[in-house]
């Protein structure tokens, strides 16, 4: 099995997009105003946004980004305006994580794990 693609809900696609292509997503499907979908600039799975009329309550989808130059990136998206909620900080889970939010309150989560984010020393075989 391979993981596909994420789809998260957006009350304003368009908006989303131009935030996520600012993120460094690449887009690949622009059907807006309703849906879109992106490439990572690593691994085969994609991302994609649907327009939804009402954002889903309670618990909201987290997306997690890995990226070796974690810090580096966090300081140029800061550079282009972006918000955190979180600027890189290591976790006891053995990840190094900076935690910012969507246009529509989706957590995002930029990280760096290296071995640890399959293989933590607690795995069980």
């Amino acid at each position: 099995m391979n993981l596909n693609q994420i789809t998260i809900p957006s009350l304003d696609v368009e908006k989303a997009t131009e935030f996520y292509k600012k993120l460094g997503l690449i887009l690949i499907v622009d059907a807006l105003p309703r849906y879109v979908r992106f490439e990572l600039p690593e691994g085969d799975a994609t991302f994609s946004i649907q327009q939804v009329d009402e954002l889903p309550k309670g618990n909201r989808i987290a997306v997690y980004f890995e990226n070796e130059e974690l810090d580096k990136v966090v300081e140029e998206l800061q550079q282009k305006g972006f918000q955190f909620d979180l600027l890189p900080t290591n976790q006891p889970w053995l990840w190094r994580e900076a935690r910012l939010k969507d246009l529509d309150g989706n957590p995002i989560i930029l990280y760096k794990a290296e071995g640890n984010r399959k293989n933590p020393p607690w795995r069980i075989n």
